[in-house]
Formats: C-alpha cells, structure tokens, sequence
C-alpha cells in the first residue's frame, strides 16, 4: 500500500504517509503549564507515524482556552517539550509543534481575568472549559492593531521556541473556529480596517503570521491548518464567501514554500465525514499545489485510496492513535484496533493516555 510507503519532497521527507494528528490531551496539570515525562512517552509510542503533530500548544498566557494544555512561550516550556521531541527522535520519528491561539473560545478564568482577545466583540455562544468546570463564553476584546501587532509577534517567538525544543517544525492552526479562524470568518469579523471586509483583509492575519515566523525560522518548516467546512460549532458558520476564501488562501500559500497544508475534516454538519472531507480535499487541490494533509474519518483502506487517486499526499489520523500507540503497525497487518476509552480523553494522568497495549507479535 502506498500509505506505508517513503514520502519525500522537497520540504519533506517521511518514512510513511501516516501523520498523527493533533489532539488536546488536557495532560499538563502543573503550574508552569509544561509538557512532562508523560508527554514524552505518549508521544514516543506512536513515533512510527511518518510525522506527529502535537496537540495545540499555546503561543502565549492569553492565548489559553482549555485547562491543563501546554505552553510554548516559557522557558520551562521549552524545557518540557524537549523531553519529547528527544523520546521521538530517539525512536525515529519526526515531530511538529501545533501553534495554537484560542482567540474567543476562552473564559477570563482561563486568563488571569482579561477578557479574550477576538478581531471584533461578538460572543461565539459557545463554551470553555476552565477549572470550574464548562463555562459559557464572554462577549471578548475587539482586538486593537497593537493586539494584532503582538499576536503577530508572539507566534514567531513560539516558533523559536518550539525550534529550541527540538521540534522538527511548526503547524499554524488557522482551523476549527480558533483566532485565526474568527478573522477568515463574516461571522466573527466586522472590522473596517486591513483586517475586515475583504476576503484579503480577511486572511491578512494568517499572511502576516506566515511572514513574521519566516524571518526567524525557515518556512519550508510550516505546515499550515485550515477547516474549510466547519459551520455551526465553536461560533463558526460559513456565508457566501466561504468558498472563494480558501480559494484565496490555498492559491496564496503556494506562494510561501511552505512544510504542508492540513485540510481539517471537523464538521459536527454531516454524517459522512469521510466524503465530505474528500470532496473538500478534491475541490482544494486544485488550488494548492504543495504537499497535502487530508484528516476526517479514514481507516488505512480508505488513506490509501486517497493517495492512490492523489486527492492527498498524506493522511492524518485522530483518535484512532490515542488507542493505539502501534497504528502504523496494526494498520500495515491488518489487525483489530483497541477500543477509544472516551471519558479519559481529556482527563489527567497516564489513564486512557499512555496504558493502551500494542500487538504482541508472536513469531
């Protein structure tokens, strides 16, 4: 199968089209948010994807949404991280540091009181889970030029920090309804200045992020995320210019040289994921011409079919790798997965984290 199969590309190189795709694990129940020995070990035992993505890691103290998830901003952070970029490479793998800013999708418990930080004051309606518990979000902060300016900032410097981990690369997250999200969005943006209206406005802020961070560190070590179908979750629904958006935005990033583009297939919006998010893949493609993560759905029958057919490059996979550390290895045998224990999901501790077995291969 071509899923198990080298993938090698100027930006690059893989020992299969199998990635890991990133998913909050809500691990890093200390107070300098760090990632742990527990990390390192989560990570490592999945080291036989072609690429790990971690989970979101956030950019800045204002950029949380969720308890208990890691930091990419301090130096203990950084410290933290660099126990598991070591484990994987240790093992072979390779590994990416998801860049995350939750934008509106937080609660001032999350934030030392502040308001969060959003392109303009609109409430998502939705919900962030903070140490009390689910809590209903806050109308947040329209963010000023110098917000933008900082965040701006704040990314590259998350960048360099994730490079001084050990990180292979970085993946932007610009998908499932977070900051950068809410600019591409009518929705979440009525700005009237560069960063409102215009679907260039609009995506702007993705544009200058991709700039900034490539001042200090080599763009061809950047994968971007983007949701093109996400509608009515986390405050999100497309409009009529949904389409011609990522249209703009696949065509432009071509012109940025970068690691991937990871098309996400979160959609809560139908009950076939899997071909929704191949025809979104197939309609994008034309668009974007580097190489190309699809995510939604997949099982190793159906990954390698798109490949085959090239409506992706590569696959990534979600929950089926928090159950089963040897993915890879049960896929390429064709063997039964181990059952997602759901109610540890986000909880602490190596319950439901790092206790799933893998394949005793009797010879």
């Amino acid at each position: 199968m071509k899923l198990f199969e080298p993938y090698q590309s100027k930006t690059l190189e893989l020992a299969n089209r199998i990635v890991m795709a990133p998913m909050t694990r809500s691990r890093a129940d200390n107070d300098a948010l760090a990632a742990t020995k527990l990390h390192a070990t989560y990570y490592s035992q999945r080291a036989s994807a072609g690429l790990i993505i971690t989970e979101g890691t956030t950019i800045s103290p204002r950029a949380t949404g969720y308890i208990y998830v890691p930091g990419i901003y301090s130096k203990p952070q950084i410290n933290g991280w660099k126990l598991t970029t070591d484990a994987v490479h240790e093992k072979g793998g390779k590994i990416f540091a998801q860049l995350w800013h939750v934008g509106r999708i937080s609660h001032p418990d999350l934030i030392n009181g502040e308001l969060p930080l959003a392109p303009s004051a609109i409430n998502p309606q939705f919900y962030a889970y903070t140490h009390q518990g689910k809590e209903d979000t806050v109308t947040p902060k329209a963010m000023t030029l110098e917000d933008i300016h900082q965040t701006i900032t704040d990314y590259q410097q998350a960048a360099v920090n994730a490079m001084d981990a050990g990180f292979d690369g970085v993946e932007v997250h610009a998908a499932n309804g977070y900051l950068i999200n809410q600019f591409f969005a009518k929705c979440a943006n009525i700005r009237t200045d560069q960063y409102g209206g215009s679907i260039e406005n609009r995506s702007r802020f993705l544009f200058e992020i991709l700039e900034k961070v490539g001042e200090s560190i080599s763009l061809n070590k950047v994968g971007v995320r983007i949701s093109p179908t996400l509608t009515n979750t986390f405050g999100i629904t497309t409009d009529d210019e949904t389409v011609a958006l990522y249209e703009y935005i696949c065509t432009k990033l071509n012109e940025y040289d970068l690691a991937y583009l990871h098309i996400s297939g979160f959609s809560y919006d139908t009950l076939d994921p899997q071909t929704y998010i191949l025809n979104t893949a197939k309609h994008y493609r034309n668009f974007y011409k580097g190489n190309y993560i699809i995510n939604g759905g997949f099982e190793a029958r159906s990954a390698n079919e798109a490949i085959e057919t090239g409506s992706a490059d590569l696959v990534s996979f979600g929950k089926p790798f928090i159950s089963n550390p040897d993915l890879v290895e049960r896929f390429k045998l064709n063997a039964p997965l181990n059952e997602l224990d759901a109610a540890t999901i986000y909880t602490r501790g190596e319950k439901g984290y790092t206790d799933y077995p893998v394949l005793e291969l009797i010879q």
